[in-house]
């Protein structure tokens, strides 16, 4: 079985939804699609989410009554048998009844998810009666019945494949399945999100789940590129990627993959393919344990950074100082990216703010501390970058960008530069120039 993911511009309108169509149709065998919201869908949910916490229900029922009508006019183009048509629209009337009266509750935060993953639902309706009615053979799964995920950071895939297991049917290879991505079942046993982006993630726990022969991520760019081609000009695809390299880049902000995608596969070595749903036939990338090159490749960049340094001349070296430090982190949660220590000091970066005041306030009691804010982590990657020739010319920008922390060695595929956000995309372009484009070389991979 293959897994297929599409994100919401690949579902945001009626002509790209047939585009989603004819890639299904031409590729062989069983299938499990996993599909977003359409694109701007869960902004809206969002907003209600917000105005049902203040209490503000007019501009709630106005919200509803705008999706609504959004979802009857992608319905209108997609399905133009009358009788079909109406049916497939009562069933959305009947969601979004559903939907009112979870707005309509004494708020709760264990409803937002609810709300949130609310336009799934809706598209893998929409999406599956659309299929039906064109002649493909569909049966929609509801992913609340099988993606018990507890631990965001090492989902139980095994858990899922059994629970997934009753509803495939093993003997009609040519089905097309349909489910919802982001959508979890949490430890409590209730409807929670994989976080923004998560479709990616669900394709993935679900590809590792049923052993798939590989997993299918289509969204609206050819694949990675070797830097951000929103700021850098002659940036260039990537056709391969290794999983470590991969989960690197998306960790470090590469915005075309969700940070954990990586991880449920890599044992299973499933490969992982980036294409383009208008551009089908362009190769895109592949991310798999092949290692088809080595050093140099990638930059990418994580913006919201915030810098803490702990000074201590009494502490820093004395036996669990660093112990101590580290549990302040684990008490509020709060994961640090990047770490450098010096005889006085100790630096480090996290991008989770939200306990950043308690966190402040227990550290004192370790020694003086500085806090910088709106800091970017640019991260170079490649398998076996430190043994490139061209790697030392990152370290060029020095001469005209200050950077405020380097960190190397953590892994052996990655270097990570600490700079303040204004000068991200300088460096950027100074570091595709000094790497990527040196004595008129361009890298190709």
């Amino acid at each position: 079985m293959k897994v297929l993911k599409f994100g919401g511009t690949s579902v945001g309108s009626a002509e790209s939804i047939q585009n989603v169509k004819s890639i299904i149709a031409s590729q062989d065998g069983s299938k499990l699609i996993v599909l977003s919201a359409m694109s701007g869908v869960t902004n809206y949910l969002v907003e209600i989410c917000d105005n049902f916490r203040t209490g503000n229900s007019s501009v709630i029922a106005e919200t509803i009554e705008s999706l609504k009508q959004k979802h009857f006019n992608i319905t209108d183009e997609l399905i133009t048998s009358e009788k079909e048509n109406l049916s497939v629209k009562k069933h959305i009337s009947l969601l979004f009844e559903g939907l009112t009266r979870l707005t309509q509750q004494d708020f709760s935060e264990s409803i937002v998810p609810q709300i949130l993953t609310f336009g799934e639902t809706l598209m893998t309706f929409i999406f599956s009666e659309f299929l039906k009615v064109s002649g493909m053979k569909t049966c929609l799964l509801d992913a609340k019945k099988f993606m018990y995920v507890s631990n965001l950071e090492n989902p139980d895939t095994e858990k899922v494949g059994r629970l997934l297991a009753p509803f495939l049917n093993t003997t009609n290879v040519d089905l097309t399945y349909i489910t919802q991505g982001f959508v979890r079942i949490d430890k409590f046993n209730r409807v929670n999100t994989l976080n923004r982006g998560g479709s990616d993630f669900t394709a993935t726990i679900l590809g590792a789940a049923l052993y798939a022969e590989e997993i299918q991520i289509w969204t609206d760019i050819d694949g990675f590129h070797n830097n951000d081609p929103r700021y850098v000009e002659n940036t260039h695809r990537l056709s391969h990627l290794t999983f470590e390299e991969a989960a690197e880049l998306a960790y470090f902000g590469a915005k075309i993959l969700h940070p954990q995608t990586v991880s449920p596969v890599i044992h299973r070595n499933i490969p992982i393919f980036l294409k383009n749903t208008f551009t089908p036939e362009a190769p895109g990338t592949k991310i798999s344990s092949e290692i088809t090159n080595r050093g140099l490749k990638a930059i990418s960049a994580k913006d919201g950074i915030t810098a803490i340094k702990i000074k201590s001349n009494r502490m820093l070296m004395a036996h669990g100082f660093l112990k101590k430090i580290f549990e302040v982190f684990d008490k509020h949660e709060t994961a640090i990216d990047m770490i450098t220590t010096s005889e006085i000091a100790i630096s480090l970066t996290i991008d989770d703010t939200r306990n950043l005041d308690p966190i402040l306030e227990d550290l004192k009691a370790y020694g003086e501390i500085t806090v910088e804010m709106d800091h970017s982590i640019i991260c170079v990657v490649g398998e076996g970058l430190i043994e490139d020739k061209e790697t030392y010319r990152l370290f060029e920008i020095l001469n005209d960008i200050p950077v405020r922390m380097i960190s190397y060695g953590g892994s052996i595929n990655n270097v990570s530069l600490l700079v303040a956000t204004k000068n991200k995309i300088p460096a950027l372009q100074a570091l595709h120039k000094n790497l990527f484009q040196v004595q008129d070389r361009l890298v190709a991979y």
